[in-house]
């Protein structure tokens, strides 16, 4: 009886306890109980995001076009106004009076490095602002620091949302020749221009007229535009402009950009401005050193070639960053050039003119630390070939035309700068200034430049 009794108790502790293969089974099915538990939470979650997504997006959507459709708290009466204050101490080696580029000709007009001692720079004033859905307005004016006049640097109206990447902008504005003409000279990274852009652009040159570009729809920044112009400013005229219908001067240009990585962006283009100046006038001396008035009539075509390499790691930079820019430009000039136009007495006398020059300048920026900078600029021009029709007749001798004479004027310019927020920056710069034919310049400049209120973000 005792020995049924323990066969029966061990055989109920074996029915007990469940074997391996029973428990591996089991926690198998509740593990993939779990799982499909979770993914269908996880399934639910996700249709609720997208649904909330769609339904953002849609509403995104309908305010963006409300707010198309009417004016906006920019324009509503009150447009986006700015203000940059400029000052300038300089320290001059050379009369700055009788600056001038040898080998070229000049224009009439201010290209030289200002007055010596302190000065007020040039200030500016801004107003910007959507008209409505279809049109933005910006007018930025320059104040003299003589108080004498104030230029109007642009005004345009430009439009907006226009289909397939076509933008129209008419008006005055800065031309999209090049690299840095479209760029104010506040946020130049030299107090000056380079010496290419005086010799071949009177320093900046902005037209009347009408801009049309298009910027394709791809990953890889590209344009392409055209610009006709009144032609009121140099290369084209001296004097405001010609008295006719039609177009003064015809643009082209085109840009190709992209990045290489998150650390390195980059940016090239090609411009050709057309024109033909009538009765663009310059001051010279005759051999005897006489002061002397001449004047340039005919075609002028210029060919434009820049390049801006930009690096930041990680592609922020706020605490280092570098900045490589150049340009090369190459002018061809053929027509009459005219001697002594104020000479009544003598009468004009005229021959043919034609000449092939060019210049290029290249410059790097450093930021090496938060708020300072470090850079360096090597400006060359090279006179190439000229042809006096007036010289090669033997009517007058090249001593007649002494800014003219065969020169290539080199300048080499370093700076530091320090900007404590991006509304202001101080900056100390020195130049070697081979512009004169046998006159070594030594410039230093120490600028301040402060911008207040609404300031639009400058281009690439």
């Amino acid at each position: 009886m005792i020995r049924k009794l323990w066969f029966a108790a061990a055989l109920a502790v074996a029915w007990s306890v469940p074997l391996p293969g029973r428990a591996q089974d089991a926690e198998l099915a509740k593990i993939r109980g779990e799982i499909r538990q979770m993914k269908e939470a996880y399934e639910k979650r996700i249709e609720a995001l997208e649904k909330r997504l769609q339904e953002t997006e849609a509403k995104a959507t309908e305010a963006a076009v409300q707010a198309s459709s009417r004016p906006s708290a920019e324009n509503a009466m009150n447009p986006g106004i700015s203000a940059i204050l400029n000052g300038v101490y300089a320290n001059l080696k050379q009369d700055p009076h009788s600056y001038r580029i040898n080998g070229f000709v000049p224009t009439m007009g201010e290209v030289g490095p200002g007055r010596r001692g302190l000065s007020l720079g040039e200030s500016e004033l801004g107003f910007s602002a959507n008209i409505d859905h279809m049109f933005r307005g910006n007018l930025i004016a320059s104040i003299s620091p003589d108080n004498s006049h104030i230029d109007v640097e642009e005004a345009t109206i430009q439009t907006l949302g226009l289909s397939n990447g076509f933008t129209v902008k008419a008006g005055r504005f800065f031309s999209s020749l090049g690299y840095q003409n479209q760029v104010h000279a506040h946020a130049w990274d030299f107090t000056d221009a380079p010496l290419a852009m005086k010799a071949f652009l009177g320093n900046q040159l902005n037209e009347d007229g009408v801009q049309v570009k298009w910027i394709a729809p791809t990953d890889l920044y590209f344009d392409v535009g055209t610009e006709l112009g009144r032609g009121r400013a140099f290369p084209a005229s001296t004097d405001g402009g010609p008295n006719k219908n039609g177009f003064g001067s015809g643009t082209l240009f085109t840009h190709l950009g992209g990045d290489v990585g998150t650390d390195i962006a980059w940016q090239t283009g090609l411009s050709y401005l057309a024109t033909s100046p009538r009765n663009r006038s310059y001051s010279d001396l005759d051999s005897t050193g006489t002061p002397v008035t001449d004047s340039f009539s005919g075609d002028s075509r210029l060919w434009a070639l820049d390049g801006v390499l930009k690096w930041a790691p990680n592609g922020n930079p706020t605490s280092n960053n570098f900045k490589l820019q150049g340009e090369y430009f190459r002018r061809n000039e053929n027509g009459t050039l005219a001697y002594d136009t104020q000479a009544a007495s003598l009468g004009t006398r005229s021959g043919s003119y034609r000449s092939r020059q060019s210049g290029w300048y290249l410059q790097g920026v450093y930021q090496f630390a938060p708020m300072w900078r470090v850079g360096y600029r090597y400006d060359r021009l090279d006179a190439g070939t000229t042809s006096i029709g007036l010289v090669n007749t033997g009517a007058l001798t090249a001593a007649d035309f002494p800014i003219l004479g065969g020169y290539n004027p080199t300048r080499n310019t370093w700076m530091v700068d320090w900007s404590p927020s991006e509304f202001s920056r101080v900056r100390l710069q020195f130049a070697r200034d081979y512009s004169r034919m046998g006159l070594a310049d030594n410039q230093i400049f120490l600028q301040y430049i402060v911008s207040m209120g609404a300031h639009g973000a400058h281009k690439f």
